[in-house]
């Protein structure tokens, strides 16, 4: 049975679970014992070292059983932007070639995109962003046509984390080995949704982060295939398999096997369909009450099943969930200083400006209820029409 949440109480119905997610009390138990008991290093040969030794390995297990892994396949970091840039930056600084050349695709987050455009401008890689459709995917004829012979890695996300679009990974990585090239994926929003296997998806590269599926904030893994040759990203003790030195937080390393275990429970527990049946009954009530005015953002089938992005006509996200307290969601744009731009996954899929700002991404999760969705069901309407009376008014 899953534990009541303490952080969730009194406060509005959290709906942004794919920003982040509560650690769970179960998670926190695991670890509670490595902050105040079990303090010794890792690497240590007397018996302090034994527990936190054998504490890494076990976690390293819980992980790799959630993806299809080996656990000595498993690096530990400190967050998904780390291991991001460990894949890209390292497969790219092994690769010993003239002028590396590497793929990934326009909807990817900032954390691969970013470390792409830094490739580019410290390393002389040449870069090539693919478009997507209008669901937000790749085509794999476009990836076929991109690769060349001085492709060292691929990088595709499983699934977007506005929308939930699910990629052809298996077929994008068929594609991609087939070519002699790497294939890197960031399943920061997909580990512990859906059922994921490396092998089964053909990957050499894969992310995994804690705070998205209910571990603390500053823990991640890399998945590195046995064989694959990286460049260390941060030299020195020679500590996770010599590619990142610094002796290991043995507290976030439990905990992020424990939130892996409880998640591949729950996959095989029908938690994917009591969540999916959540979303779209949310969005059922929502098309109901507002007629013709409720636009899905991405694929209606393939993606996610906790991932809900929808445009209302005629409004701004961003003043409607203002309008809106009882609930903490998310939307489309991003703000700097004042000024809201739409979101530049939602403008690559093809929407304009007006229905990109109009987007709202509700991610639901383990303590989501029906009755939350009641509350999310109500609130936003009535947040509607709040706004058509104050706008008449004027």
């Amino acid at each position: 049975m899953i534990p009541a949440h303490p952080g969730l109480r009194g406060g509005p119905v959290y709906l942004d679970y794919n920003a982040t997610t509560p650690v769970d009390p179960r998670v926190v138990d695991a670890m509670l014992p490595h902050l105040a008991h079990h303090f010794g290093n890792p690497s240590s040969s007397h018996s302090y070292g034994d527990q936190p030794r054998h504490a890494l390995h076990h976690a390293r297990e819980q992980i790799a059983a959630l993806i299809g892994a080996r656990p000595d396949e498993i690096v530990f970091t400190g967050c998904g932007s780390e291991a991001d840039n460990l894949a890209l930056r390292s497969a790219l600084l092994s690769a010993r070639t003239g002028r590396p050349h590497v793929i990934t695709q326009v909807t990817e987050h900032p954390a691969v995109l970013e470390t792409c455009r830094s490739l580019e401008r410290l390393h002389g890689a040449e870069v090539t962003y693919l478009p997507v459709d209008g669901d937000g995917l790749v085509y794999p004829a476009e990836l076929a046509a991109a690769l060349t012979e001085r492709t060292v890695l691929v990088s595709v996300m499983a699934a977007n984390n506005e929308t939930g679009a699910l990629q052809p990974i298996a077929e994008l990585a068929r594609i991609t080995r087939a070519h002699g090239a790497l294939f890197h994926c960031d399943a920061a929003q997909a580990a512990g949704k859906i059922p994921l296997s490396v092998k089964e998806l053909g990957v050499d590269l894969l992310t995994v982060v804690g705070h998205k599926m209910y571990a603390p904030k500053g823990i991640a893994a890399l998945y590195v295939r046995r064989g694959v040759a990286l460049e260390p990203l941060v030299y020195g003790g020679g500590q996770e398999g010599g590619l990142r030195a610094g002796t290991e937080n043995v507290a976030l390393a439990v905990a992020l096997g424990t939130a892996a275990e409880l998640a591949a429970g729950e996959l095989t527990d029908g938690a994917p369909n009591r969540v999916a049946a959540l979303r779209d009954g949310l969005h059922r009530r929502l098309t109901d009450a507002l007629p013709g005015r409720v636009h899905l953002n991405g694929p209606d089938t393939g993606r996610l099943p906790n991932t809900l992005n929808v445009s209302i006509d005629g409004l701004l996200g961003h003043e409607l969930l203002a309008a809106a307290p009882s609930l903490a969601a998310s939307t489309g744009s991003a703000c700097h200083s004042g000024i809201h731009t739409p979101s530049p996954v939602l403008t690559a899929m093809g929407l304009n400006a007006d229905r990109a700002l109009g987007a709202l991404r509700l991610s639901l999760g383990r303590w989501s209820t029906p009755e939350e969705i009641e509350t999310a069901a109500t609130a936003l309407p009535k947040a509607v029409a709040d706004l058509a009376a104050t706008a008449s008014s004027r």
